[in-house]
């Protein structure tokens, strides 16, 4: 059988569907940056959020039947569903992040929750970039792997800025306006979360590399 799947075509559309997905990883972050910039329209810019993370599922369930329905996959359908629903999960922790900041009336926001979604920004562009050179896995895996770690990078760097945030509003809060700090904390914690799911969507890329070496 393993003859016969090398001389099979393989079904290509699962990397359009992820560079579709990918797209919206990138709409549904500036958007989101967009929302922690005073004086925006955050209803607006929260309703492009959900927007885009609509399309996401869109494209997730393409994915999904795609893959019970070919019978040649470019790599394992395991890999296949595990990297779709991490990038999944990206955008979705977006929306959860727009909604929490609805929820609680947020209005204002500090620089560093500003400086952790540049690098969702960031994270998004390296999605696009990881997805594209995944085509060619093998050509590209070095390349794969520096961005990996790249990813990493941004994951650690957001962790650094979501500490130092929290120390801030401690100082700030802690005397007068205790739900000052919860409310602040929710917020940072739901940004650094958005920076977790991509480094799990790196992951998933990294190990789909290091499965066809």
């Amino acid at each position: 059988m393993s003859w016969f799947q090398k001389i099979m075509p393989r079904e290509e559309k699962f990397f359009d569907y992820f560079e579709q997905h990918a797209k919206t990883l990138v709409l549904g972050s500036r958007a989101l940056r967009e929302l922690l910039e005073p004086g925006s329209d955050i209803a607006a810019c929260a309703a492009r959020v959900s927007k885009f993370e609509n399309d996401a599922d869109e494209v997730t369930r393409e994915v999904m039947l795609a893959v019970r329905r070919t019978f040649i996959t470019p790599f394992d359908r395991s890999d296949i569903q595990g990297l779709v629903a991490s990038m999944d999960d990206a955008i979705d922790q977006m929306k959860q992040t727009s909604k929490g900041i609805l929820l609680y009336e947020v209005t204002e926001f500090d620089p560093k929750m500003r400086a952790i979604a540049d690098l969702v920004i960031g994270a998004a562009d390296i999605t696009v970039d990881m997805i594209d050179a995944l085509r060619h896995m093998k050509k590209n895996s070095n390349r794969l792997m520096a961005m990996a770690v790249k990813m990493q990078r941004l994951e650690e760097q957001s962790d650094d800025l979501h500490d130092a945030g929290l120390r801030e509003l401690f100082r700030l809060h802690r005397a007068n306006d205790p739900m000052g700090f919860i409310v602040g904390g929710e917020i940072y914690a739901h940004l650094e979360k958005v920076l977790d799911r991509f480094e799990d969507v790196a992951n998933h890329i990294n190990t789909i590399v290091v499965e066809h070496l």
